[in-house]
């Protein structure tokens, strides 16, 4: 089969990972909550592969028949060699069709596969790592399916976008099977990274001196190194989701990625500001429920002057910067008890780890709360029915009016005592909400009991570690995480090791002010788009370029700073970050992929689109039709780093105009007086330049240069000069 025969200007679409209709991690956020726009683009030419679990697949998928002939017949013969598979609609805002393959149902072929995989690929897999097992199965079977299905569709062109190494091993098999299929790779965290830096290794500044080899067998992954090596090297397209990630990524995987695909979310934009600032208020009021009870018999300070901030993640203590916020906040703490400062701040720690159950103390202090409420409720009731009928009985007699006294009964005063002598407690209020599995170790806890925030009457810094995931029907804190994170002020997530980062994300589209790092993906994004980020409420502390020492200092003059701030200094600040959620939409992101598949076929297919005929195809084929974004209002919008609005297209990759890849099907236009970074150009590059179809206005036209931002200076002479000329105007 020829491969100029194949249509690519309307592909099929594979999306392959490990996380389709399988919550684990982050990559499930990733896939469904950019469905609706891959599904508006490819419509019924998308298809999303996974593994099945028995689980959660029945709750997930609604299965069907397959409508495709060629789809039908391949699982056909599949299903004939023992291979059982789920195929349907995942039920998620846009119902893409998804496979779910049963990797137990050829557990059988295991030892095969695996020595085929080393003659074929020279990939070890050591015999008892079941998450290595799972993953060769899954990719031996994506490879098969792949390989029958382009064997009887001939006439359109393949894609196949595979996330991470679990998924990963597919595209070596693909490349040394010579299947006409073609192969986009994404990698959102390196095996390797991670657990260098979980093991307190100065990553960054050491990153071009690791031994990968050694570093990986040293730590018993070299196996799981090789599958996502290989997974690089052997795709067509190599990409990442942040700059961060493709620095580590050319070092430890030895391929320099070709893009950067940042993740996005489905951003709900309300008509009115005040909306989401009314979903704050709700529920910052179920907190101060949760407070209230948590801290009964100490519970000495005004919650209208008190400040929520949290961190949230997977329980990592050093990459997710645990150690650097309890570092802060007790520097925090030193600060406004110094300053003499009456405002308090509670700190909660979202992280789950192995606990027992809740502990006796914390389900207390919420049933004596909720004991004392029912019981003033009850008596408000009463008081209101005596106060009702004497009122009545007056007859119109001022003088028969009932005093305050007479309306509270001797029982209602009894009752009353009874339940505030309950609120007595001899010990401090618990720093965790949970009796901890192994409270001795937990280096959370044992921070906290170093740097001594114990939660007395005299601190102004208070920390709840909640071990748990956070849902609506915990009986301590019942709130969903989504809700949580709007009723709190403060986000603050100093990762160390972080290649994007949701938690910061998911605040920005929430109206949350965060603090992150120049070492998270999401850190340098907003860097990149943004001038001063610090004034839209996106604070980021430089952990790359200075110690440890000044880097938790700065983290502690961003918190206390924030706490000096009013509170319609605050309100101010969430409508400033809220209106930053447009440059997270998966609408403006997801042009980021269809520019990935874009580079990808025309790598598999170059005489497809530079045929003899020359270049005419070209500037269609990145013509996304995309709407232009709405101007913001001035003069308080963000101001981003280029000149000129933003396209949606353009918003992904603002700074791109800085770099052209080198690439024999990129001829990119460089721009005059650009010098390169150190070796490593940033940020990289995912765009064809084009007349008809550049993202930024101008940016290919022959001789054109970078536009330059306007200065205060401009703008203050461009309104003197507007009105000088409405002033003439006016005379008419």
């Amino acid at each position: 089969m020829t491969e100029g025969r194949r249509d690519v200007k309307n592909p099929l679409l594979f999306e392959c990972a490990w996380e389709v209709a399988n919550k684990v991690g982050g990559i499930y956020t990733v896939i469904k909550t950019k469905v609706p726009v891959t599904v508006s683009e490819f419509g019924d030419r998308y298809c999303l592969i996974g593994p099945l679990s028995y689980k959660t697949a029945p709750m997930e998928v609604e299965q069907q028949e397959p409508k495709d002939p060629h789809l039908a017949a391949t699982l056909e013969v599949l299903r004939n060699a023992g291979v059982k598979s789920l195929y349907g609609r995942w039920l998620v805002e846009g119902a893409p069709q998804v496979l779910l393959f049963d990797t137990g149902s050829v557990y059988s072929r295991l030892d095969e596969w695996k020595g085929d995989l080393w003659n074929l690929a020279g990939i070890p897999t050591p015999p008892n790592d079941h998450e290595t097992n799972e993953t060769v199965l899954f990719g031996y079977l994506v490879a098969w399916f792949l390989g029958e299905y382009v064997a009887r569709q001939l006439d359109t062109a393949v894609v196949a976008h595979f996330h991470e190494w679990q998924a990963g091993l597919a595209i070596p098999l693909l490349r040394k099977r010579h299947v006409d299929v073609t192969t986009v790779f994404t990698t959102h965290a390196t095996l390797l990274g991670r657990y260098l830096c979980a093991g307190s290794v100065d990553f960054y500044n050491n990153l071009q001196y690791f031994d990968v080899d050694h570093e990986a067998g040293k730590r018993g992954i070299y196996h799981r190194y090789c599958i996502e090596r290989s997974s690089a090297h052997c795709a067509d397209v190599f990409t990442t989701v942040s700059h961060i990630t493709a620095y580590e990524a050319e070092h430890l995987l030895k391929r320099k990625p070709d893009g950067v695909l940042p993740n996005g979310l489905n951003v709900v934009k309300f008509q009115a500001m005040h909306e989401f600032q009314n979903l704050h208020a709700t529920a910052k009021a179920k907190i101060h429920d949760f407070v209230r009870g948590h801290f009964y018999g100490h519970y000495d300070f005004d919650l209208e002057n008190t400040l929520y901030m949290f961190i949230a993640g997977r329980y990592e203590y050093r990459n997710k910067g645990v150690d650097m916020f309890i570092e802060s906040l007790a520097r925090l703490n030193f600060r406004l008890k110094k300053s003499n400062s009456k405002l308090t701040v509670v700190a909660f720690i979202i992280m789950p780890a192995a606990t027992h159950s809740y502990t006796i103390d914390a389900l207390k202090g919420q049933a004596v709360v909720k004991q004392l409420h029912d019981t003033v409720t009850e008596i408000q009731h009463r008081i209101g029915a005596r106060l009702f009928d004497r009122a009545m009985r007056s007859n119109g007699e001022h003088g028969a009016a009932t005093a305050a006294d007479d309306l509270l009964s001797d029982e209602d005063k009894i009752l009353l005592k009874r339940r505030i002598f309950a609120l007595k407690r001899n010990s401090l209020p618990p720093v965790t909400t949970h009796n901890m599995a192994d409270d001795a170790n937990d280096p959370i806890l044992n921070q906290i009991r170093r740097v001594q925030l114990f939660n007395s009457e005299a601190d102004r810094v208070k920390i709840v570690f909640h071990p748990d995931f956070l849902n609506s029907n915990n009986p301590i804190l019942g709130m969903d995480y989504e809700e949580f994170v709007r009723g709190c002020h403060l986000g603050v997530f100093p990762s160390y090791y972080e290649p994007w980062g949701y938690t910061p994300a998911e605040c920005t589209v929430m109206g949350i002010p965060s603090v992150t790092t120049n070492l998270s993906g999401f850190g340098c994004f907003m860097q990149d788009l943004i001038e001063r980020p610090e004034d839209e409420g996106c604070y980021i502390v430089d952990r790359r370029s200075q110690s440890v020492e000044d880097s938790v200092n700065q983290l502690t003059d961003y918190m206390y700073s924030f706490c000096n701030k009013t509170r319609r200094q605050r309100i101010n600040q969430r409508n400033r970050v809220e209106r930053l959620s447009p440059l997270l939409d998966w609408k403006n992101l997801g042009i980021e992929y269809s520019k990935a598949r874009q580079l990808a076929l025309r790598r598999a297919y170059p005489d497809a689109f530079y045929g003899v005929a020359g270049l005419e195809g070209e500037d269609e084929e990145f013509d996304f039709g995309m709407e232009r974004m709405p101007p913001m209002s001035v003069p308080p919008s963000p101001r981003y780093r280029m000149g000129g609005l933003a396209t949606p297209g353009d918003i992904g990759t603002l700074t791109e105009e800085m770099q052209a890849l080198g690439t024999s099907d990129y001829r990119g236009q460089p721009w005059a007086n650009e010098d390169e970074e150190e070796g490593y150009p940033f940020p990289l590059v995912m765009k064809v330049r084009s007349r008809a179809s550049s993202v930024i206005s101008g940016a290919s036209t022959p001789g054109g240069g970078r536009s330059k931002s306007l200065s205060e200076g401009d703008l203050l002479r461009a309104d003197a000069a507007l009105s000088q000329v409405n002033g003439v105007n006016g005379t008419h």
